[in-house]
């Protein structure tokens, strides 16, 4: 829903054909849809370029399609531009949905090499045909999932972007993991104890609620940090499937990805980027909040810049958040 008169941009829809992607033992497509946005008045040539990973369950195209009684990322940023709240920028909408329902946006034998697709595939397409981004220039935010690929990336691959947003990114997996193992295990009980007795039923079923798509999370966290190939699509979980004990090895695959845990050791691939933005709100339901804290505790303690907000709000709901990361990282990266 349009809340500015300002001119509109335009969406272009690129599709990138991925080598990164073959072979995934998802069997999800490697053809993946790319939406583009370019403001108004502009042909992208020479301006920044931001990329958005959206959260679990959705993918990229989910951010430019209408919305009911808000506005989605374009009407967003036609409206902050327009009032000259924030630069132009292009952004891309990569779609990275999956079977299991999301993405984390690492490389992953199960899901597929996103972090290969991203940085290797879809960037020089987009950039290639927008003359936009390109190096000093490519900021890339998100939320939750995304907000965690924006902090995975901005750690791992500081020679690609030059600037980060994290909105609620996962973080902290002792809070916001270990209390939904239980969880699980009672969905995979029902199914003799069976991932593949349970996706076969799950995707089976005419009607899905939030219960199945929280189980189906946990699922694709594991094939994100800790996939075993020899298994049915990959997948195992770090627990023991009767006792619900934790199996050392594997949750510390799991503990490798917390980024709470990385900045410990890539504090200084922060450090270099022109600007961090890290946010999560007081009353999140997942309790990334302290992961977050840790997060910009240790960054502070470094005496690394960055900017860090709270706000009273939960997980759900908080795209308004917007308003401050996206000027934001155009202003750091104009």
């Amino acid at each position: 829903m349009r809340k500015t008169n300002h001119p509109a941009g335009t969406i272009h829809r690129l599709t990138v054909d991925s080598k990164a992607l073959t072979n995934n033992l998802l069997g999800d497509p490697i053809a993946r849809i790319v939406d583009v946005y370019i403001p108004a008045g502009h042909t992208g040539e020479n301006l920044p370029l931001l990329v958005d990973l959206v959260g679990y369950t959705a993918g990229g195209p989910a951010h430019t399609a209408w919305k009911s009684f808000t506005e989605n990322v374009p009407e967003r940023l036609d409206r902050l531009i327009g009032d000259g709240k924030m630069a132009p920028v292009a952004v891309a909408f990569p779609d990275c949905f999956s079977r299991l329902g999301g993405n984390q946006y690492v490389n992953s034998p199960v899901l597929g090499d996103y972090e290969d697709f991203l940085i290797d595939e879809m960037l020089p397409a987009v950039e290639g045909k927008f003359g936009c981004g390109g190096p000093g220039k490519r900021g890339v935010f998100g939320k939750s999932s995304g907000g965690f690929g924006a902090l995975i990336h901005a750690m791992r691959h500081p020679d690609t972007w030059s600037a980060a947003a994290s909105h609620s990114g996962d973080a902290g997996f002792d809070q916001l993991y270990l209390g939904g193992f239980p969880d699980v295990l009672r969905a995979l009980a029902k199914h003799d104890n069976s991932i593949e007795a349970w996706m076969n039923a799950f995707e089976a079923k005419p009607k899905l609620d939030g219960k199945d798509t929280h189980i189906l999370m946990f699922l694709c966290q594991a094939a994100s940090f800790d996939p075993d190939p020899q298994t049915y699509l990959g997948l195992r979980l770090p627990v023991t499937l009767d006792t619900c004990e934790l199996i050392e090895e594997r949750w510390q695959n799991w503990l490798k990805w917390d980024p709470a845990q990385m900045v410990k050791t890539h504090a200084d691939s922060i450090a270099s980027l022109k600007g961090f933005y890290l946010e999560c709100g007081t009353e999140d339901q997942y309790e990334i909040l302290y992961g977050t804290r840790r997060i910009h505790k240790h960054l502070e303690a470094q005496g690394i810049a960055h900017r860090y907000e709270e706000f009273p709000d939960n997980h759900s709901g908080v795209d308004y958040r917007m308003d401050l990361s996206l000027p934001y990282l155009a202003k750091v990266l104009s």
